[in-house]
């Protein structure tokens, strides 16, 4: 099969990081871009989940106050009325 070359442009940090993972795994970096070639061609997608699903800070500094307010109760105001939990949050 004849071979071709392809150029692309990454971030030199990046490539670097990348070509010590591919040397701890016995791979070259050819044979890494060649295996994610092969795979896309031969599954027709993307080999892996491309996703904006981790949390930014805001969502985090959420989730921390959720976790406290279960350690401690009191520092949250629980409802057993959802009219009146509804009216407080839209007033």
């Amino acid at each position: 099969m004849a071979q071709t070359n392809i150029n692309i442009r990454i971030d030199e940090n990046l490539k670097k990081d990348f070509e010590t993972l591919c040397s701890n795994l016995g791979l070259t970096m050819t044979a890494a871009f060649n295996v994610f070639a092969k795979t896309m061609v031969r599954q027709q997608r993307i080999p892996f989940e491309i996703s904006m699903e981790v949390p930014n800070a805001e969502t985090m500094a959420a989730l921390r106050e959720v976790a406290e307010m279960k350690k401690n109760p009191s520092l949250g105001k629980s409802y057993t009325d959802v009219d009146r939990m509804m009216e407080e949050l839209l007033s």
